[in-house]
């Protein structure tokens, strides 16, 4: 039964349009802009906003670990620009002929500064550092805003005929410089933003799929689908602000893939269009024997082959239940080989997550003064009964996060199971709070890394894939090569460097790291973390990890392509490219 169709709306407002969604985002930072971290009057950090269960609460140890961690200070501020000047914004250079036939298209288009610099950026770290400091040397001439796939292919046929340059934008929340704009660009850049392709074509409840527009964003496909009762179930970190279409272009993972599987696990059609035409199957079906799979040539393209439309992807009944959990074990060794365990006895919950106890103090950190669902296994009797009794060292101890959904009755059976294993490892179950606030975190930490530069700090993450047996050799031999890089580089404090194990699979896991320090005393703080970020992935690739796990090659790692694929690999994705796209029209100049 194919039941009815839906028309997306922007995330809280009442109809679609380009410009509310905008409004309500930072310009040079992370998310909405009435949610931020700051520093109170009483010099307590806090989370403004009503978005986020954070919001409006007082984080009392916060400043205290800022300052012993990093040695910054309150007393050092950075100044940053608070609004756009639109005279350092490059000017729009657009053909006239263009132009008239694009207006004849009746399809939406801006040559407005501010629009055209939202579209010029993804969130890596020099991104956001020029946006407060200086200005791009190239951003789109010019931002357009297909409504359906129809518009997609006026837009493309125009781009050909007047020989322009199309960046695709979905969410912008890329971490790879996929969006920045090829400085050495000569051509019209158009900037092809999606959002307004964001409805449900169609739900198909006998075949449990969904047909969906590529532009619509994360939060309002699982709110749109759960009216009918329905999830993806994919739920990757930045999935209020990610695009289905991004999901596809980047390879993406989710949270929650242990059950509902990846975006290459969930996707059961794709169409989309290119300069030779539009590419797709004849057939909706769960998988052929058809030649190598086309999909896996769209998939992870970034940008690079054409625009994805809409895709046909798996859903699920929206679960009845769901528990959250944590296990606190005495080491990450330990940590490890319990994850190992419950992937090797393929009883991952939806998600499984281990800390290190840099990451644990981090997150112990951003515990509010007030509320019982913040309740800490570090308060009163539980430290006491964890540190005395257990012998657990709390700078040594690390935390693994749950995450079970299902049937109730499942759920119950699973999560025993879990905690049978942990306990073989030294785990010893830390309560549903610990795991609840675990995942209330992850949306709201994007958002400290704005916090850390307005006083000398910046931050990054990044993420990799490993198998097994070198995921504890990996895990330390990066923290320490990020360690030993700041101190050669001139970087007077110690750096935050530390890891999680995000997902776990029958072969490997996907580790993900997050690593900050203070520049002052630093005369080009963005080349010296650039230096260490490239030694720590030299490092990632040394240790028998991937280039990436999930957040894409895009210009930021395309260096290592031919080292990660072959030389001949690389020349198949060319082939590809100069097949499908001879002049390279989609000229972000990803990957390739």
């Amino acid at each position: 039964m194919q039941s009815h169709c839906f028309w997306g709306s922007e995330p809280g407002l009442g109809e679609s349009s380009t410009l509310p969604w905008q409004e309500l985002l930072k310009w040079n930072g992370w998310g909405y802009n009435d949610s931020k971290f700051i520093f109170n009057k009483k010099g307590q950090a806090e989370f403004t906003g009503k978005r986020y269960r954070l919001g409006g609460m007082v984080l009392p140890t916060f400043k205290e670990w800022i300052e012993k961690t990093f040695g910054a200070s309150l007393e050092h501020k950075t100044t940053s620009r608070t609004s756009l000047n639109v005279n350092d914004v490059p000017p729009s250079v657009v053909n006239e002929e263009f132009l008239q036939d694009l207006r004849a298209t009746k399809i939406s288009y801006s040559q407005d500064a501010e629009d055209r610099v939202f579209r010029a950026h993804g969130h890596c770290l020099h991104e956001i550092f020029v946006l407060r400091e200086g200005m791009f040397k190239r951003i789109p001439d010019i931002v357009v805003w297909p409504v359906c796939h129809e518009d997609v292919v006026k837009i493309v046929e125009l781009a050909c005929k007047h020989n322009l340059c199309i960046i695709p934008f979905g969410g912008g929340t890329s971490v790879s410089s996929a969006l920045e704009c090829p400085e050495e660009e000569k051509r019209t850049i158009v900037s092809l933003d999606t959002s307004q392709m964001n409805r449900i074509l169609w739900i198909d409840e006998k075949n449990l799929t969904a047909c969906v527009e590529a532009g619509i964003v994360g939060q309002d496909l699982e709110k749109q689908l759960a009216e009918s009762g329905f999830c993806t179930g994919h739920e990757p970190d930045s999935m209020e602000f990610s695009s289905l279409g991004g999901w596809v272009a980047t390879r993406a993972s989710g949270m929650k893939k242990n059950i509902y599987g990846n975006i290459e696990d969930l996707v059961i059609h794709i169409k989309m269009v290119t300069p030779r035409g539009i590419v797709e199957k004849n057939c909706q079906v769960p998988r052929m024997s058809t030649g190598p799979d086309i999909h896996h040539f769209i998939m992870g393209s970034e940008g690079t082959l054409g625009v994805v439309t809409e895709v046909t992807i798996k859903i699920r009944p929206v679960p009845e239940y769901q528990k959250y959990g944590s296990v606190v074990f005495p080491n990450f060794e330990r940590g490890v080989a319990c994850l190992r365990e419950v992937a090797k006895q393929r009883c991952a919950p939806a998600s499984i997550r281990l800390v290190d106890n840099a990451q644990f103090q981090f997150g112990h950190a951003l515990k509010p003064q007030v509320a019982s669902i913040f309740t800490s296994f570090l308060d009163g009797l539980k430290k006491f009964y964890i540190t005395k009794f257990k012998g657990f060292d709390p700078n040594i101890l690390c935390v693994a996060t749950l995450l079970f959904e299902g049937d109730r009755e499942k759920v119950l059976q699973h999560e025993k199971q879990v905690y049978d294993i942990a306990t073989k490892f030294g785990g010893l179950a830390a309560g549903e709070d610990n795991g609840q606030r675990g995942y209330m975190l992850t949306f709201v930490i994007a958002y400290l890394r704005d916090l850390g530069l307005d006083y000398y700090v910046i931050g990054e993450s990044f993420e990799t894939s490993v198998p097994w047996d070198r995921v504890l050799d990996l895990c330390r031999n990066v923290k320490e090569r990020i360690v030993r890089e700041c101190k050669e580089k001139g970087v007077q404090f110690a750096p935050l460097s530390t890891c999680r194990v995000t997902q776990t699979y029958d072969a490997g896991a996907c580790v993900y790291f997050y690593f900050a320090f203070n520049y002052r005393g630093i005369s080009d703080p963005i080349h010296v973390y650039e230096q260490i970020e490239r030694a720590a992935r030299e490092e990632i690739l040394a240790n028998g990890g991937s280039l990436s796990h999930h957040h894409g090659v895009g210009k930021l790692r395309k260096r290592w392509m031919k080292e990660s694929i072959s030389d001949v690999g690389l020349g198949m994705l060319r082939s590809v490219k100069e097949y499908v796209d001879p002049n390279n029209i989609f000229g972000n100049k990803n990957l390739l």
